[in-house]
């Protein structure tokens, strides 16, 4: 694989429709993207889906297709794909099982349709009630429940057969901003963060996340100048270096105003890669996408930024396979009555 190609798979990209249409293809397959993901405007039917997915296993660069898979609001796959509960709803029943059986049931049906990745559980802690970002996405305000359901969730996702990716990193559950719109700020202290904020993540990295996604948030306790996701003493000093963490490390979606209303997307990705992502996430314009991957190749021909943090950024994506079971992914049945006998159970506050 050539640097171009290295480039490329640090690329995770939304595309226009349900459907590969020539021009999409040709942009995929140009850039040799890593990831494909999915979103409202892109699925269908199950039917459709797994055809959609099946096409974009096949390009070149074999991309991963990944998809926000939460439950609750964060839901891009309508009926017949099961429409969990939010994971405050989980949280509440204060049972990890549930969580775990949750987990595998969502892998279950993701599977089957060819989805490789989803972009969950949620780390974050409620610990604002002015969130308007996080709310019932979070699991509890304890960040020991947190851990415990998001680490099940993640588990099951695994037993699965999809690559889970945890977030916010290191915390999106205190601020009072949507980080879609504007710059939120964290104002606890480093001691503050790790009571609360980092200890979800410490114990997922302990045992074993293989992705985590960052936030476009300022904490002045880590970093007065830059957000999370383009800041060293974040992404490197703290995630990897204090914490520990070897697995894969990416960015939220760099077109979050959080990103664009304060530096152009280019100059954001190379930013992210200097402190330390290995994934950029560009979810809406596949355009810009085209101009991420150009900033990032004159980045990396100037000298600003060295081909080898790509290539160890690339071989890290590379490695995300292997956190999944040999074995085929068995089919699973759309509706599922197991899965919604699950839900209700949930919702209905009964032992699940």
């Amino acid at each position: 694989m050539n640097t171009s190609q290295r480039i490329g798979q640090l690329l995770f990209v939304g595309i226009p429709g349900p459907t590969l249409e020539p021009a999409t293809r040709e942009t995929l397959e140009r850039l040799h993207v890593g990831a494909v993901i999915l979103f409202r405007r892109n699925v269908g039917t199950p039917n459709a889906v797994a055809a959609l997915t099946a096409q974009l296993h096949a390009l070149p660069s074999r991309p991963l297709v990944a998809i926000d898979h939460e439950g609750g609001r964060v839901m891009r796959l309508g009926a017949p794909f099961t429409q969990f509960p939010p994971a405050a709803a989980i949280g509440r029943t204060g049972d990890p099982d549930v969580a775990y059986r949750v987990g595998r049931a969502m892998a279950a049906e993701l599977a089957s349709v060819g989805i490789t990745l989803s972009f969950a559980p949620v780390l974050d802690v409620h610990s604002n009630p002015n969130n308007p970002i996080i709310s019932d996405r979070a699991y509890a305000s304890d960040p020991a429940v947190v851990a415990e359901m998001g680490i099940a969730m993640m588990r099951g996702l695994l037993d699965g057969g999809v690559i889970p990716c945890g977030k916010h990193f290191p915390g999106h559950g205190d601020t009072e901003r949507d980080s879609h719109l504007e710059l939120p700020i964290v104002r606890r202290s480093r001691e503050e963060l790790e009571r609360i904020e980092l200890l979800p993540f410490r114990a997922a990295i302990a045992a074993g996340v293989p992705m985590l996604m960052t936030a476009h948030v300022l904490y002045p306790g880590l970093d007065p100048d830059r957000p999370a996701t383009l800041s060293r003493l974040v992404l490197t000093d703290l995630l990897r270096h204090d914490l520990g963490f070897a697995g894969v490390i990416a960015s939220d979606d760099l077109e979050m105003r959080a990103i664009t209303d304060h530096q152009p997307i280019g100059g954001a990705a190379v930013a992210s890669l200097q402190a330390g992502a290995d994934a950029l996430l560009v979810c809406q314009d596949l355009g810009r996408a085209v101009e991420v991957f150009a900033a990032i190749a004159g980045a990396v021909d100037s000298g600003g930024l060295p081909a080898a943090t790509v290539d160890a950024a690339a071989e890290r994506l590379g490695r995300l396979g292997a956190a999944l079971p040999a074995r085929p992914i068995p089919p699973c049945t759309l509706p599922n009555a197991t899965h919604v006998a699950l839900v209700e159970k949930i919702r209905g506050g009964r032992p699940a």
